[in-house]
């Protein structure tokens, strides 16, 4: 879902970061309040005037989804649910979680923590904007209120939308996992319903477009468009988590890997090692003890001439909690743990001892026959499969 993410600051402890896709919905809501919204109300301020509105009222609408977020991070924490952060993309914000709600009651009150607190900032700027008209603020500073307090009730609105993953969709689930008691299934209603609302968008977004409303009919197809990918992707990975949590790595690894002594050259290594069986990172072991590993990005770092005089000692890296996981680890952190590091292949790591290597296809080759065997027969189980693999291939294709 994110690209490039800088991290702002942290909050009560949870990380807030902003996705480079959100400068770009900031600038256009900076520019769509200081030339449309702001100026509908009165030709009295000066441009600039306008101009300083919209960026009040961009901050203002920042800082409310920072707020509606962190309500469902808070409230998540209180049911023991552990979150990476929040961050702000170019649709939104969202709290991160690695694992789904422990219970249909957790899903439920975070769900609607996130419409709760923007309920709570409508109250806030609409009691603001009244005591700016009571009191005699500067006109500037009522029209930024009242923009605040109805953007916020937008988002209590369309959050409500009974569409997973929007939260309105999340009581829905929770509602159907608490009925049905299958958190599976659940999930694959709720997410048809709000890949449906998501096929509306779209259509409506064409519409518009088709009306001559290019601007709007854009927006309403993009939110479209995401909305429907973000309800398919989360039954996915809920597939995938199902299929791998529980499993120990050990159950996946390769038991006898290919590993690399720490004095050959680096030339040796590339002819002998990685043209050979094509793998993009090796483990470095002495003695039975691993060193660490070497990658073909470290080796790119090496001037071609000097290959023959360079050791694969000198070049080896030491290990972290990025490149090993132990051999009782479950599967599905290792899975997370690969996409976070953006690597295909974990060292498996036993008392600094190496047992094993664990490989991405191999999770995803038990992946696919679970998948087969006891797939929900409408094709979103195979679906997720196919959205792991290409994940796969986009993290073999990329440098480690």
């Amino acid at each position: 879902m994110f690209g490039k993410r800088i991290e702002l600051f942290k909050l009560f402890g949870f990380s807030v970061r902003i996705d480079l896709s959100w400068l770009v919905i900031a600038v256009l809501i900076t520019w769509s309040l200081a030339s449309g919204w702001f100026p509908q109300y009165g030709t009295d301020l000066s441009p600039e005037t306008y101009w300083w509105m919209a960026v009040a009222g961009t901050l203002g609408l920042f800082a409310s989804i920072i707020f509606h977020e962190m309500s469902h991070s808070l409230i998540a924490r209180r049911f023991g649910l552990p979150m990476k952060g929040i961050t702000l993309f170019i649709f939104g914000g969202v709290a991160e979680m690695d694992e789904e709600p422990p219970s249909a009651k957790a899903e439920f009150w975070m769900a609607v923590a996130g419409p709760a607190a923007s309920a709570v900032l409508v109250g806030l700027f609409a009691l603001l904007t009244m005591r700016a008209s009571a009191a005699g603020w500067p006109q500037s500073m009522h029209h930024v209120l009242h923009y605040l307090a109805t953007i916020n009730a937008v988002l209590i609105v369309f959050n409500s939308i009974p569409a997973f993953p929007l939260d309105g969709g999340r009581v829905l689930r929770a509602g159907l996992w608490h009925w049905k008691r299958d958190l599976s299934w659940a999930t694959r209603i709720s997410s048809q319903i709000g890949s449906m609302f998501g096929i509306m968008l779209i259509v409506l977004g064409v519409f518009n477009f088709l009306s001559g409303n290019f601007v709007g009919g854009m927006w309403w197809a993009l939110i479209g468009l995401f909305l429907r990918s973000a309800a398919t992707m989360s039954y996915q990975r809920l597939v995938v988590r199902q299929a791998l949590e529980g499993e120990p790595v050990r159950r996946f690894m390769t038991s006898d890997p290919v590993t690399v002594p720490p004095d050959i050259s680096v030339q040796e290594l590339v002819d002998d090692y990685v043209y050979h069986h094509h793998y993009k990172m090796l483990p470095v072991v002495e003695n039975d003890r691993l060193l660490g590993c070497v990658s073909t990005r470290q080796i790119r770092e090496v001037p071609r001439e000097t290959w023959s005089d360079t050791s694969v000692r000198e070049l080896a890296a030491g290990c972290s909690q990025e490149n090993t996981v132990r051999p009782d680890a479950d599967a599905m952190h290792a899975l997370a743990q690969m996409s976070r590091s953006g690597v295909s292949r974990l060292m498996v790591v036993d008392d600094g001892r190496l047992v094993g290597v664990l490989a991405l296809k191999d999770l995803l080759g038990f992946l696919s026959l679970k998948v087969e065997l006891e797939g929900d027969g409408d094709g979103q189980g195979l679906q997720a499969l196919q959205a792991a693999q290409v994940q796969a291939l986009a993290g073999e294709k990329s440098p480690e």
